[in-house]
């Protein structure tokens, strides 16, 4: 190792140097984010708030992980390029454009990542015009309330469901769900 050091140059040193250093912060970066330990700065309070460090920006080129990368990928390409004999002044450059191609690949892969993210939240909006069963029986003209399960987004869900319907609407029965009250009790009509 002693003779491989003393054989670079200075601006081999500088990129071996800056390779070593910027892949022990990527790896300690990766490791870290393994066990949930991550630089994302999320705040809550007592006050039920949060502050989300995003900004609305949904690409984020220059962020602390991509330079990590930029640096760590600049390095090891430079020194391999002028190792393999390339003119200082082209190394530079594939060492900079390497760079920056594995920013913009890091970009895009958190970007498309942050895509995969789901709320979770259903939209009961969506159930309208929906068919649905009926699974306790719903009483007549609006007199008492009933339920009713459907799939919505993918999840089968269960609703308070009341009729205008001048009979009761039995258990097995089909239903159309034809709006939603503001305290989210399905308005429906037997099929």
């Amino acid at each position: 190792m002693g003779n491989f050091w003393s054989d670079l140059s200075m601006i081999e040193k500088i990129y071996a140097v800056m390779g070593l250093a910027f892949s022990f912060f990527f790896l300690l970066q990766m490791i870290l984010s393994l066990f949930g330990v991550d630089h994302d700065s999320d705040a809550s309070g007592d006050a039920d708030t949060s502050v989300d460090n995003d900004a609305g920006i949904p690409f984020q080129f220059f962020t602390l992980k991509n330079m990590i990368a930029f640096f760590a990928i600049m390095g090891w390409t430079g020194l391999v390029c002028l190792r393999g004999g390339m003119e200082q002044w082209l190394a530079v450059l594939i060492a900079l454009l390497a760079g920056l191609s594995m920013m913009v690949i890091m970009a895009a892969i958190f970007y498309f990542m942050s895509k995969l993210a789901d709320q979770g939240n259903v939209d009961s909006l969506k159930a309208i015009g929906q068919t649905a069963d009926v699974y306790l029986t719903i009483p007549p003209t609006r007199s008492g309330q009933g339920k009713i399960s459907l799939k919505v987004q993918g999840r089968f869900m269960e609703y308070q469901a009341i009729t205008n319907d001048d009979e009761a609407i039995p258990t097995g029965s089909q239903v159309t769900v034809l709006e939603i009250t503001g305290s989210q009790i399905f308005i429906v009509t037997k099929i």
